[in-house]
């Protein structure tokens, strides 16, 4: 099921960032490039030497985060979600621009929070997203938004491209995805430096999905806690309590991935939208070019047409008998086609390394009232807070 309305771009005239960004620019032999580059390094396969280097990151990464929860007081209210999205920052960081950054850094902490901020904005679905003419009424809205757009850019030359520009070595591979596309911008007069920074700040953004998505687990162990005391059970029989999971553990681990799959089918976030790239025609509708195309999400994954018992939240509809994780063919939150969310194995990655620890180490539980917004994988970037009970060994 598709819905289908008028394509129109809301942004910032002064950087034109919808032409930029990769995943909301039209397609074109650059949008091709691009995700091409980007491609080996978001899409690791299992085997592969990035799955390893992936597999490395996390694990490091969990590392010094579990230090900063340690911290925490426990048995009493905490914020964890700062922690979480730094974490998830760190690794991407990491992972694409050998680049991590201490929790007590205040640049980082803020670019951080921006990254959260526009992540909670846009998957609000305001209405100037789809009638432009109301652009004048939100105007101070957007100027917020550019600004932390531009803070986040800054921080990424600086911070980031900076640091790799003077140590790049042309004549040896490719460190990271940072030094990839640097490489690349010598040899394709297609590519500039605003593509270069837009790219990275679209990667490193995705960390924000992670962080959010874990956010929302949560939310579904707290309120089903049989669903935490089964992760824990896998996580023990796996691991034998004498180390920290790890991602190579995922493949062995189906319960903990088929939590992280329902939460997603329970969100039903907005995908991003398709374009028409011709006039064509679809059951009687004709649909100009350049009509941007919708795919029904939410009716995709709620609906008792395609799912048993869809209100409730049951981890198990992703299992096979024997036990292994099986996705529906109609069940497809990363988008499908050429819009397909490159840096999905990233997000099913770290999500889980991160899940799979904290459960390993405490029992959480809800630290107040927990509100969150339906059909929504974002939760606002002040939100509920948690408890965490150490367990016992």
């Amino acid at each position: 099921m598709v819905c289908v309305a008028q394509v129109y771009y809301v942004f910032s005239p002064a950087t034109n960032s919808c032409l930029k960004a990769l995943a909301l620019c039209d397609w074109s032999d650059l949008q091709k490039t691009r995700r091409s580059i980007a491609r080996t390094y978001c899409s690791p396969r299992f085997t592969s030497l990035q799955y390893d280097i992936v597999a490395n990151v996390g694990t490091d990464e969990i590392s010094a985060f579990l230090q900063e929860v340690e911290k925490l007081p426990v048995n009493a209210p905490v914020d964890i979600k700062p922690l979480v999205l730094a974490a998830c920052a760190n690794m991407f960081t990491q992972y694409m621009c050998s680049t991590s950054f201490s929790y007590d850094d205040k640049e980082f902490q803020k670019v951080v929070r921006y990254f959260d901020e526009i992540f909670w904005e846009i998957n609000q679905g305001y209405a100037v997203d789809f009638l432009p003419w109301l652009l004048p009424f939100y105007k101070n809205h957007m100027k917020k938004i550019s600004h932390w757009s531009t803070e986040i850019r800054q921080f990424i030359l600086s911070r980031i491209i900076d640091n790799h520009r003077a140590t790049l070595d042309y004549n040896s591979p490719p460190r990271d995805f940072t030094d990839a596309l640097l490489m690349h911008l010598e040899d394709d007069p297609n590519m500039n430096w605003q593509h270069i920074i837009f790219e990275l700040e679209d990667f490193i953004g995705g960390h924000s999905a992670i962080g959010n998505l874990l956010m929302m687990t949560l939310v579904s162990i707290i309120q089903h806690p049989n669903v935490a005391q089964r992760i824990q059970q896998e996580v023990d029989e796996i691991t034998g309590n004498t180390r920290a999971p790890s991602l190579l553990d995922k493949s062995m681990m189906p319960y903990t991935e088929a939590v992280i799959w329902e939460t997603l089918r329970k969100a039903s976030s907005p995908i991003v939208p398709h374009v028409a790239s011709t006039d064509t025609e679809l059951f009687g509708y004709n649909i100009p070019k350049g009509t941007m195309i919708f795919i029904n999400n939410y009716d995709l994954n709620v609906s008792n047409d395609y799912w048993e018992n869809p209100d409730q939240f049951l981890p198990e509809r992703f299992l096979s008998p024997s036990g292994n994780v099986v996705k529906p063919n109609h069940f497809i939150p990363f988008s499908t086609g050429k819009r397909t969310c490159i840096g999905q194995r990233l997000v099913q990655c770290f999500t889980f390394i991160i899940l799979a620890t904290l459960l390993q180490k405490y029992d959480i539980t809800a630290g107040g009232e927990i509100e969150i917004k339906p059909g929504c994988v974002a939760v606002p970037p002040d939100c509920f807070k948690v408890i965490l009970s150490p367990r016992s060994s």
